[in-house]
């Protein structure tokens, strides 16, 4: 039998039929899920010194399980002593199992771990997709502090097939994110 994360048999078990419910679906296919999720993390600083961007690349590659790649700029700009095709960033897009399992240290490892978690604010896009920003990687049990050079941020985004921004709320409160209680409408 193969492997099945937690989260994507909940979603399958009883997140579906609680948003066909919620949101009066006639077919399967209306129903939202998570297509992916994105980590970004922009490292302006690595203009000067390239090893911030040997070492995100590893925290980055630690924290989600796949490699990450590195980002490069799309043209020079002067006022930040900029040229075009420098490694400012680094990313990882996160799919299938691996997008589950990190979803799941996200929600039950991660986010207690963050300083006077009060829970995370609504403000997703528009198109029910959502954006969350995360001011220090060393939030993560992956990360060794002894070896963090640098106390970095980064953002997580969350794309759903979602329609409306209702529609991803639920989705994303129904996998286990930690809102707010204050939700705009």
């Amino acid at each position: 039998m193969a492997y099945v994360p937690t989260l994507k048999k909940k979603y399958q078990e009883e997140i579906i039929g609680n948003l066909k419910q919620e949101f009066n679906y006639t077919t399967v296919m209306q129903i939202p899920r998570l297509e992916k999720i994105v980590i970004n993390q922009g490292i302006g600083d690595a203009v000067g010194d390239k090893k911030l961007i040997e070492n995100a690349v590893n925290e980055m590659t630690l924290i989600t399980g796949q490699k990450a790649v590195s980002t490069k700029s799309k043209k020079d700009i002067s006022n930040f002593k900029l040229r075009k095709n420098v490694p400012i960033g680094v990313k990882v897009t996160l799919r299938g199992n691996k997008m589950y399992e990190f979803l799941e240290r996200l929600i039950v490892v991660s986010l207690p771990r963050v300083r006077d978690f009060q829970g995370i604010k609504y403000k997703f896009d528009g198109q029910g997709n959502y954006t969350l920003g995360i001011d220090e990687q060393i939030i993560f049990p992956e990360i060794v502090l002894d070896k963090v050079n640098k106390i970095m941020g980064l953002q997580i985004s969350f794309t759903t097939t979602a329609a409306t921004d209702k529609e991803g709320y639920a989705l994303l409160k129904e996998f286990g994110l930690p809102f707010k209680n204050t939700k705009k409408s």
